[in-house]
């Protein structure tokens, strides 16, 4: 009888020490006009109603072509809950917003969002299975769009609004801004562009510069790093006396590509000039390309460095 007691009391401690510890809850959510994902931690209703500390707040962004649901389906929940059971990120709210509408003034948002969904020949297309605003312009367009400067002339107020609604820290410290590819593009310039703001910066294969000339929405192609170019976007302007001004006190850089990535080269320079400039930074390099798997990668080790600074 006692050595039944002594296993039934094992296997209960076996039970309790690998229960799934709760890991969040994902929700859609409009910020400014903006669509979002945003992930809420286990303890969230907790904090709010018994006014324990606030969150910090990771802004997590998509790459070109993407929308706010393409980090939760690529298991960011699972992430999440592997990271929170090992104990070596802290708990965080998780904004995830569609930074290409953000990119677009409300005006023009609300047309294209009404605007019909076609083909290319001009026949209908049925967007309920896929990202809103795909089949409505052209890739050219969304380039062009994402590349305008909008999206980082207005974050601040993005951030305001957010900061009103959810329970986060204002502090720069508990703020974190990261991407893949395009996201990583906007989490560079959002940087230096609002000095100050972000304590943490991860950039999962970024894009680092406008790729190309789009008239009319962005009037220079890129020619490299050893010249100031006249950008048409007060963001992208003076990044490199922006950034040169803020080197003694850099966020934490975090930094991931693959090395058969197609940004991998201009990736080198920005790497070469951070170097020159005296920026501190980690550099991560892994195999393969501009790919989910690497991104997914990215995101946990930038997550288990995020909000851990003293000062």
């Amino acid at each position: 009888m006692k050595r039944l007691t002594i296993i039934s009391f094992l296997c209960t401690l076996t039970v309790a020490l690998f229960a799934a510890k709760p890991v969040g809850t994902l929700h859609r959510d409009t910020i400014l006009g903006v669509p979002c994902r945003v992930y809420l931690p286990s303890s969230y209703d907790d904090h709010v109603t018994n006014r324990k500390s606030v969150f910090p707040c990771l802004y997590l962004q998509h790459g070109m072509f993407g929308c706010e649901d393409d980090w939760a389906e690529h298991n960011l929940i699972h992430i999440l809950d592997s990271l929170l059971k090992e104990e070596v990120i802290v708990e965080m709210v998780i904004i995830m917003p569609d930074n290409f509408l953000g990119s677009i003034p409300p005006d023009e948002r609300n047309r294209l969002m009404q605007a019909p969904a076609v083909r290319p020949d001009g026949t209908p297309f049925d967007t309920s299975d896929g990202p809103h605003h795909w089949c409505k312009l052209t890739r050219e367009q969304e380039r062009a769009y994402e590349q305008s400067g909008y999206w980082e002339e207005h974050f601040a107020d993005f951030i305001d609004a957010a900061e009103q609604k959810y329970y986060l820290s204002p502090r720069c410290k508990n703020r974190a801004v990261a991407g893949l590819s395009m996201g990583g593009f906007h989490s560079f310039h959002l940087n230096h562009y609002l000095a100050g703001v972000f304590d943490y910066v991860g950039l999962f294969s970024p894009v680092i510069l406008p790729l190309n000339n789009y008239t009319n929405l962005y009037d220079k192609s890129v020619n490299g790093f050893d010249e100031q170019l006249p950008y048409s976007s007060p963001a992208y302007a003076h990044w490199m006396d922006e950034m040169r001004g803020q080197a003694t006190l850099p966020p934490a850089f975090w930094i991931g590509m693959g090395r058969e990535d197609f940004l991998h080269g201009q990736l080198c320079e920005l790497r070469h000039w951070l170097d020159a400039n005296g920026y501190e930074y980690t550099y991560f390099e892994s195999t393969g390309g501009h790919s989910w798997v690497n991104w997914q990668e990215y995101l946990q080790r930038f997550l288990k460095v995020c909000f851990l600074r003293e000062y």
